[in-house]
């Protein structure tokens, strides 16, 4: 009986937890992921490209790449 009773008491304490850690990961994963799109596109407009890091965030910048691969 007391088997019993302690597993509905751990029941909420354990989706507490892993909701924790899901948002921990998730919260991770977004961070990881915006690293690595900064560093991207640092590596590849600075330094392949050898334009400044202010161009890179322009929005003529992109709408220009757009135009390229999505011209007819």
């Amino acid at each position: 009986m007391e088997k019993v009773m302690d597993e509905q008491v751990e029941a909420p304490i354990r989706r507490k937890k892993m909701f924790g850690r899901r948002l921990l990961r998730l919260t991770l994963f977004l961070l990881f992921f915006a690293f690595c799109l900064f560093g991207g596109l640092v590596f590849g407009y600075v330094y392949m490209g050898k334009q400044e890091l202010a161009e890179a965030f322009r929005p003529e910048t992109w709408l220009h790449v757009f135009d390229l691969i999505f011209a007819p």
